[in-house]
């Protein structure tokens, strides 16, 4: 054993001294599955080899002057794609029951038509999905994590409606390819913020383009149902991120409650709840805002009532994104604080951190595993208590093997999540983000994931545990927290 493996190992048992016999751990659920996540253009790299095309993200890590953090790129990135067979073996050693990833759209479809398939890029992902369920760890695949073909977002991406077209030929591809063996699929990895980044008009684009990731969503949703289920059994449902948003003081209860409304709402409320359709108070704010602005209709575009139909109920469970929360007031101060019209104006609200909130080396995140705790609780009240899969749940820290932080991120939400399922929540899956660090965005390679540290300076990518690895391996091994 290497002196830093045995660091990382010791600090684990430091971590969790006093808790080592396991009648004094939390026992874990049975039936909760832990897994890892990653995306397409974050790990795979091979951004123009065997038959790949451009996405949006290629584009915009390559534009000079350079909009990502140190100018990095996703062309290499983690390599997983070549390297998917040590990714594999990574998932092995944590003992994952499931690993969740995206498949590139534009390394299945290089010019967007399901007549022209990449059979190169199958083959990539067959031996990966092959590989996983060689050691009994399941595949959960995300058709659509932010990553669209360039030449789509250069035709407007999910503003302009044959997207929504579009997108599902590109689901059912997928679900001929692999649905034999991947019995669970996330449509579309949180729309909102997809929407928000590529809007060139806010306060219309992003509401448009909200209005028409629905839709796709629901129809591919519907595709599967019609076409797949009957054949396959599996299940279909989509990704949505939110913070939990706490009010500053009991009068910010309701913008509290907007904030929520407009982030999570604005996607959950047509599918989840009973009528469908977007929030009222979303509808009657956004309503209000236009008319105010001499328009004669709102900018939140309507569904018909056969879409509404569609919306409703179409995901079989509720996929969740979580990494933070923040504080929420509003008061004379929010008029004129954002452009007008615009997504943030609309919403009417101000939220911050408070500096004695737990730091991480990300400004946008503090470690508030009550967020967590309150979010789940919402959603099991607001949303009938659907069967709940926490996608994506992390901490970032910087390079190093002794990551104590993120070992105390998943002890604390894990048992915030444990007391949300002792109040009745349905929690069914949790996973870490990420299995390895990867290109995070417009931060590039500054903010690091993963529970595996790869060194991007190495030509082989080399991967290695860090101290998370040993927590979370623990955890999976001996269900207790």
């Amino acid at each position: 054993m290497g002196q830093l493996t045995f660091l990382c190992v010791y600090l684990v048992l430091s971590l969790t001294k006093g808790e080592q016999i396991n009648r004094f751990r939390r026992k874990i659920p049975d039936n909760i599955l832990f897994g890892a996540g990653t995306s397409a253009y974050q790990i795979e790299g091979a951004w123009n080899e065997d038959g790949r095309t451009e996405s949006v993200w290629d584009y915009i890590s390559h534009a000079e002057p350079c909009e990502i953090h140190n100018c990095d790129t996703g062309d290499i990135a983690a390599d997983s794609y070549n390297n998917y067979k040590r990714d594999v073996q990574m998932m092995k050693e944590m003992g994952l029951d499931v690993y969740r990833f995206s498949i590139s759209w534009n390394r299945i479809l290089p010019t967007n038509s399901p007549n022209n398939i990449n059979e190169a890029g199958v083959a990539y992902y067959n031996k990966l999905i092959d590989e996983m369920l060689k050691y009994n760890i399941t595949p959960m695949v995300t058709i659509h994590h932010l990553d669209v073909p360039l030449q789509i977002d250069e035709l407007g991406g999910w503003v302009n409606p044959k997207m929504v077209d579009w997108f599902v030929n590109y689901a059912r591809v997928l679900y001929e390819l692999f649905g034999d063996r991947v019995k669970t699929w996330f449509t579309i990895n949180e729309p909102r913020e997809y929407c928000i980044q590529r809007s060139m008009k806010p306060g219309f684009d992003d509401y448009i383009c909200a209005r028409h990731m629905l839709l796709g969503h629901a129809k591919a949703y519907d595709v599967y149902k019609n076409e797949f289920k009957a054949k396959y059994g599996g299940k279909v449902g989509i990704v949505l991120n939110s913070l939990w948003y706490e009010p500053e003081s009991e009068k910010d209860a309701e913008a509290a409650e907007d904030k929520l409304q407009f982030e999570l709402g604005q996607y959950a409320h047509p599918i989840f709840s009973k009528t469908g359709d977007w929030p009222p108070l979303m509808k009657n704010r956004i309503a209000a805002k236009s008319a105010a602005q001499g328009l004669m209709e709102s900018r939140l575009p309507e569904f018909t009532p056969e879409e509404v139909e569609l919306i409703k109920g179409s995901s079989d469970f509720f996929g969740l994104n979580h990494y933070t929360s923040a504080l929420v007031y509003r008061n004379n101060s929010v008029q004129g604080f954002y452009p007008s019209p615009s997504y943030e104006d609309d919403t009417g609200v101000i939220m911050y951190q408070p500096e004695t909130w737990e730091k991480t080396i990300a400004p946008w995140h503090k470690v508030v595993p009550w967020g967590f705790y309150k979010l789940l609780n919402k959603i099991r009240e607001e949303y009938g208590n659907p069967p709940l899969y926490v996608t994506e749940n992390g901490c970032p820290t910087g390079p190093g093997l002794l990551d104590t932080q993120r070992v105390t991120f998943y002890r604390k939400y894990l048992n915030a999540m444990l007391d949300s399922i002792e109040e009745g929540s349905d929690v069914r899956v949790y996973t870490a983000w990420s299995l390895m660090d990867n290109f995070e965005w417009m931060m590039g390679y500054h903010d690091k994931f993963g529970m595996y540290e790869v060194d991007f300076n190495s030509p082989t990518r080399t991967r290695t545990p860090r101290a998370s690895v040993f927590y979370y391996k623990k955890v999976i091994r001996t269900r207790r927290v």
